[in-house]
């Protein structure tokens, strides 16, 4: 089976692999767009696109991690996720972890994985 790719703008590794039916995914704002609510939204579209570019959607999601720069803003960005992810038969098996993401303005990152063509 062939292994399908979404490169990234970032050399050195893609945005999503699809392989055998599943696929896996990292999601961010490209905009690093100013606080939690609106880079959340930013980095829920990217991935709803990647997961469109695989042949899957946010239906099929299994598994999701969340990582945060700071927890603080888990609730904030818990809302944003709700309206997004919508019935409880779209609800993954999700986490959410604070972790150092590397610079002083993305406050998000996600991965993820799916189903394809479910």
């Amino acid at each position: 089976m062939p292994i399908k790719r979404a490169l990234s703008s970032a050399q050195g590794r893609s945005d999503a692999v699809a392989f055998n039916g599943m696929c896996f995914l990292v999601a961010y704002d490209p905009n690093a767009a100013e606080g939690i609510e609106v880079q959340t939204r930013n980095c829920l579209r990217f991935l709803e696109d990647r997961l469109s570019e695989m042949g899957s959607g946010k239906h099929a999601l299994l598994q999701v991690t969340v990582f945060l720069s700071d927890m603080t803003m888990k609730p904030a960005m818990d809302d944003v996720w709700c309206d997004w992810i919508g019935p409880e038969e779209n609800w993954p098996q999700r986490a959410c972890v604070g972790a150092d993401l590397g610079d002083e303005v993305t406050l998000i990152e996600i991965t993820a994985i799916a189903a394809q063509s479910v």
